[in-house]
């Protein structure tokens, strides 16, 4: 018998949201948590019931606002960005770095927060948090030269950013689009991160930071997030169907904007044989459940080295650890070294139990599927976000698995017979962030890897968004508007020569780097 689990002693939802009323009252109440606008933290907004994922437990919700509050929360935006564009780089500087020392003093508080609020397993949540404040570091190093010729914008930046990176993503954004010497604007995610970046944002607004945060529905906020007038830039990270309706709503405007959005990531086997290299990396592949912007979920396989393929991935994708990230066998042991949790709520654990049903029931093949008895829960707890790993071959046209990214644990196969077969299902989703193509010869690679309709594309090896001065964009309706990461992100967010072209995918122009 497995044995009994425990939760890790001084890690439940109750020790993490006594630590936030101690380290930020003024963010925190006993019941909720505040906006962040005007400079103040407001105590308005409808707030929203919420459970973690990780086992239904009740955690605090975001609390909504009205569209006329949003408009006055950008309107006091405004003002602040008039004041701080003013202010001399060496201050902006001092202030952002000292927030730096601020979030690192409270790393494993924010990292604590992830776990709970979107499910991360320890290991990832900390380097969620890590990787903001290092990503942020090299800016605050460097950014001088990033800055020369250039100047703020005429209104501060609008950031809206999907639940799964709101530290390595969000947070990064907010700190680096201040830098630059704008003020900064978030929506909180609606299905989680709330108390993660109030905390976060209660250490850069002591610090002098001019960064509102707010909550809401997107029918709500989009006006004053997207269409207000007093807006600079939009950045936005999330699914197509939210990121076109911004497109369209910055296009007509002709504001500055960055839309990361979805695309069916995929990797592809051709003429292979390191095996051993590709059985490796099939667990990290898994890392966090593949929400993940940069997951790939999709192998497009060459027919005659299926069954080579099959006795590589099936017993590397046997060795995934689920669980809850905090069940442990002893109180003082360390948190389980899983490679995911639950998915982000019950409702899409049940979409995707749905989705692969449905494919099965129209003839895509279950290769391999992992069973609850497997993971680490703790006696009795609630499991209905947890999605354990499923594999499909040929899933049918009709299915949503067929041609759009799950962002959960489920893996398609497609075999192909030909180059033009390999490539036209690499490209299937009209655009992707990254790919892969695994092949012995580097000619080949060569040859096919520019016909991969991805902003990254790997030789044997997974691509990712990248910290410091990796480059970052997509190709198609994967990404719209100024690409970002090293000089770059800064340059997205700062008014340079006049005729300036950003790199990036615009409606008049595509430019890469």
């Amino acid at each position: 018998m497995p044995p009994t689990l425990t939760l890790k002693s001084g890690t439940s939802w109750t020790d993490a949201w006594q630590r936030c009323l101690t380290a930020a009252p003024e963010a925190f109440r006993d019941d909720r948590v505040l906006n962040l606008w005007n400079a103040a933290w407001q105590p308005d907004g409808r707030p929203l019931p919420a459970v973690s994922p990780v086992d239904g437990t009740p955690v605090a919700g975001p609390p909504r606002l009205d569209r006329a509050t949003a408009r006055q929360a950008v309107r006091a935006a405004l003002d602040q960005h008039r004041a701080w564009r003013h202010v001399p780089l060496p201050e902006r500087r001092a202030r952002v770095a000292a927030t730096l020392d601020a979030l690192t003093e409270h790393r494993e508080l924010l990292a604590l927060l992830l776990v709970w609020e979107i499910g991360k397993p320890w290991r990832l949540a900390k380097a969620d948090v890590d990787r903001a404040i290092d990503g942020v570091r090299w800016y605050v190093d460097g950014i001088d030269g990033m800055l020369a010729g250039r100047a703020p914008l005429d209104g501060p930046v609008s950031n809206i950013a999907s639940w799964n990176y709101p530290m390595s993503v969000l947070a990064h954004a907010l700190l680096v689009q201040a830098l630059a010497g704008n003020a900064v604007i978030a929506k909180t995610p609606t299905d989680g991160g709330v108390a993660c970046l109030t905390l976060a944002a209660a250490l850069a607004a002591r610090e002098g930071i001019p960064v509102t945060l707010v909550s809401g529905g997107g029918g709500e906020l989009s006006e004053a997030l997207v269409r207000a007038p007093e807006i600079g830039c939009v950045s936005f990270v999330g699914g197509r169907d939210t990121g076109a309706a911004v497109a369209t709503a910055v296009a007509d405007l002709g504001k500055r904007h960055i839309l990361e959005q979805e695309g069916l990531n995929t990797w592809g086997i051709w003429n292979h044989s390191d095996w051993d290299t590709l059985s490796a990396v099939i667990p990290k592949l898994f890392d966090y459940g593949k929400q993940r912007c940069t997951a790939y979920p999709r192998f497009v396989v060459q027919r005659g080295l299926f069954d080579d393929f099959l006795a590589a991935y099936l017993p590397a994708v046997r060795t995934l650890r689920v669980g809850h990230p905090l069940a442990v066998e002893h109180p003082a042991d360390p948190p389980p070294p899983l490679d995911f949790g639950p998915v982000i709520n019950a409702a899409k654990a049940k979409e995707l139990h749905d989705q692969v049903a449905e494919a099965i029931d129209r003839g895509a093949v279950p290769l391999h599927r992992g069973t609850p008895s497997e993971a680490r829960f703790l006696p009795g707890q609630d499991t209905s976000a947890y999605v354990q790993p499923v594999t499909l071959l040929n899933p049918p046209p009709s299915s949503p698995l067929h041609h759009a990214e799950p962002f959960g644990p489920v893996d398609t196969i497609v075999l192909v017979d030909t180059e033009a077969e390999l490539l036209a299902a690499m490209n299937a989703s009209n655009g992707a962030l990254v790919a892969t193509l695994s092949t012995d010869d580097r000619s080949t690679y060569d040859r096919l890897a520019p016909q991969i309709r991805a902003f990254k594309v790997g030789h044997g090896v997974p691509r990712s968004r990248g910290d410091r001065d990796e480059l970052f964009g997509g190709f198609g309706a994967s990404w719209r508007g100024a690409f970002v990461g090293g000089d770059l992100l800064v340059h997205a967010v700062t008014q340079g020569p006049a005729g300036e072209r950003l790199p990036g995918n615009f409606p008049e122009y595509q430019l890469m780097p």
